[in-house]
């Protein structure tokens, strides 16, 4: 039976029971993916510190009206970035640059949000998040090397997302309490931690070699909604 290879990278290594494909290119796949998704938060990260320590970015947001505007726009760009984005995934390099310019604005919208608390919370929310995703990826490894299949998840996971997009929404015309606020964002961390196990399941098992960017932005926005939503369990346990 083939052990697992740590030094090369798992590259003879089954990833799951019955695997059919080469387990070297499947291994590269992932690296790819995971090389890609480092790179976005690391960009992430960049972009975040600047619109955090350059006080004048969120001083200009809330204190104009062209600043509001700004940070509505800076909402809403990342979402109107998915669909040209999807559709140049398999199309090199224009799906690197796509992929850069959504990184880039997602990046910024995050940055604001951060912008608004305090530093220790934000720092919190990250180690957090970078704990459970770091814990998460290493379950999924090594359930699926044991045969646990999370397709299953799919469509329960779909159903949630679309509860929480609704219930965003109605946040906007009727503000929650703290309470509810701090339930929403845990039931909502659950909810990405979910789809963290379901998106990495299918980065072993479904995705084909040539979708590296849907499944990197799969993940980067797994990570990112967890992030905020641990972010707002920690303000409001403040």
């Amino acid at each position: 039976m083939a052990k697992l290879d740590i030094e090369s990278g798992g590259g003879g290594s089954e990833l799951y029971p019955g695997m059919k494909e080469s387990s070297e290119i499947r291994w590269a796949f992932i690296r790819k993916v995971y090389i890609i998704l480092s790179l976005q938060m690391i960009l992430t990260v960049g972009v975040c510190s600047v619109v955090f320590f350059v006080r004048a970015i969120p001083v200009f947001i809330t204190t104009t009206y062209l600043g509001v505007a700004v940070f509505f726009v800076s909402l809403l760009v990342p979402l109107f970035m998915l669909c040209p984005l999807l559709i140049f995934a398999k199309k090199h390099p224009y799906n690197l640059i796509m992929l850069a310019l959504f990184t880039l604005s997602m990046s910024f919208a995050v940055g604001l949000c951060c912008s608004f608390t305090k530093g220790k919370i934000v720092l919190e929310a990250a180690i957090l998040t970078g704990v459970m995703v770091l814990g998460l990826t290493l379950y999924t490894f090594w359930a699926v090397k044991r045969g646990h299949d999370f397709s299953f998840l799919g469509p329960f996971l779909f159903g949630a997302l679309l509860i929480l997009l609704v219930f965003t929404i109605m946040q906007i015309y009727y503000p929650l309490g703290n309470l509810t606020s701090t339930i929403f964002s845990g039931l909502a961390s659950i909810v990405f931690c979910a789809y963290i196990v379901y998106d990495t399941s299918q980065l072993i098992k479904k995705h084909n070699c040539d979708e590296y960017v849907h499944a990197a932005i799969s993940l980067y926005l797994d990570v990112m909604n967890l992030f905020l939503h641990l972010m707002g369990i920690v303000i409001n346990t403040q």
